[in-house]
């Protein structure tokens, strides 16, 4: 169970798709191969089959396209929320590049070393970051230092660091009693996916629908941190008046980016959210 909250919080997801250039690479396809048909080569020596055409690969065959995080800071009492992505919206083309998404996030998190949040995060969402970075040649020096003991310093690499959160691992149980982000989520009058889902974003990436993809990863980011924040509750670090507030922060937080143009989507993320509140008041 979580046992504190950190003055700095960042409630992170990332979205990530077969990489062309590591399929050609192991599989010795052709370079001038189109990547939609790279990336079925790989879907079939990942295991295929006609029930199931894209099998989840090997997270270090794949590339990060996307990664969101909602950001609580907490200072002198007074708390600061921030929805950030890598790339930002509107979409610039150099934030696009993977080596730059990686570089940014985890610099500037081994920086500031908060305490982060995610849902199947150790074994996925840090281990691709930790993967790809490795491939990619980054230098990530201030995220991949640890303290000589546990308790004089953050390890993002230790399983019983509360720097490093992962709401599935607090919520698992025996084979089909581990639920979904999005079924326990749903359940909680939080919303679940919106739309799309995972096996989507593939095909929107090779059709170049970033801000899409980018779109469908801030909902999951605020799912993320919405139920972070249910369990806080649950676990008695937030009381029932505080954990009002904080859904009031979340909801101010949406409303103020949804008035730019380029976050109009998360408009629907909220409606959703008071649909779903409404069987839980």
């Amino acid at each position: 169970m979580i046992k504190s909250v950190g003055k700095k919080v960042w409630a992170f997801d990332v979205e990530w798709v077969p990489d062309p250039l590591a399929g050609k690479l192991l599989y010795k396809l052709p370079d001038d191969m189109p990547d939609n048909e790279v990336i079925k080569e790989m879907w079939k020596n990942g295991g295929a089959t006609e029930e199931d055409p894209m099998p989840f690969l090997k997270i270090t065959l794949c590339k990060i396209v996307s990664l969101s995080m909602v950001t609580r800071h907490e200072d002198d009492g007074q708390v600061n929320l921030t929805l950030r992505s890598l790339p930002s919206l509107p979409i610039k083309s150099v934030e696009t590049d993977e080596k730059y998404i990686i570089s940014t996030f985890l610099d500037t998190l081994g920086r500031l070393k908060p305490q982060i949040v995610g849902y199947n995060s150790v074994s996925a969402d840090l281990k691709i970051l930790i993967q790809r970075g490795i491939a990619n040649g980054i230098e990530a020096r201030h995220f991949s230092k640890r303290p000589d003991k546990p308790w004089e310093g953050v390890d993002y690499f230790s399983d019983r660091s509360d720097h490093n959160i992962d709401l599935m691992r607090i919520l698992s149980g025996w084979g089909k009693s581990t639920p979904s982000l999005n079924e326990i989520a749903v359940v909680s009058g939080i919303p679940g996916k919106l739309g799309i889902d995972g096996s989507e974003v593939a095909p929107m990436w090779l059709e170049g629908r970033i801000s899409e993809i980018v779109a469908y990863n801030e909902y999951d980011a605020l799912t993320t941190y919405l139920l972070w924040l249910r369990i806080a509750h649950f676990a008695g670090l937030f009381n029932d008046n505080e954990y009002v507030t904080e859904q009031e922060l979340v909801e101010q937080l949406i409303i103020t980016e949804s008035q730019k143009a380029e976050r109009k989507h998360l408009l629907n993320f909220l409606e959703e959210w008071k649909r779903l509140s409404s069987y839980h008041s």
